[in-house]
């Protein structure tokens, strides 16, 4: 060390606390290495096309949420009308038995690797027309759900923090399958 007028500086050694560069550092800098599971995961889970369902009042909240105040396209997601190209649907409201099998028919057009987001009370569990003779207690009796997402209606912020938590799932089961 070595005092000049009122500051001190410290020279360190080259090699001193510093971890060597590793072989990747110095054969091919600037590149990263990733197993191809999070590499695909990750872009899949910033490029969601949902297929939206709107059947109810939560169908009005679920437009909400891209509209200019939350802005989902910020996010990567972009709203898709058709089964074909998508691969997240959003159900949101009340299920009746008659939309059962039209539900069950889109989802079963959904390319693989696909996921589903239950949007509000009624599509969660019957919400308040549980016991009903003609509503499903959920849609999770028809097709697999990923995410419920609370609330009757849940708000945009709600349906946001929903598919935040559909990406971490993305994420966590690339993980997964590349323990495997």
């Amino acid at each position: 060390m070595e005092e000049r007028g009122t500051t001190m500086e410290v020279s360190w050694s080259s090699t001193g606390n510093n971890e060597p560069r590793s072989i990747f550092n110095r054969a091919a800098p600037g590149i990263i290495t990733a197993k191809s599971e999070e590499l695909i995961a990750m872009a899949r889970k910033s490029s969601l096309w949902p297929m939206t369902f709107g059947l109810a009042c939560c169908a009005i909240e679920m437009i909400s949420t891209y509209m200019a105040d939350h802005d989902l396209d910020r996010f990567g997601i972009v709203t898709w009308p058709s089964p074909r190209q998508s691969d997240v649907m959003i159900v949101a409201g009340t299920v009746v038995k008659k939309m059962a099998e039209p539900i069950k028919i889109l989802y079963e057009q959904m390319p693989e690797p696909k996921w589903v987001i239950a949007m509000g009370s009624c599509a969660t569990n019957g919400g308040p027309y549980y016991r009903s003779y003609s509503v499903v207690m959920g849609v999770d009796h028809i097709i697999p759900v990923d995410v419920y997402v609370p609330g009757c209606p849940p708000r945009p912020e709600a349906l946001m923090d929903g598919i935040l938590k559909l990406q971490d799932k993305i994420t966590q089961d690339a993980k997964e399958r590349g323990r495997k």
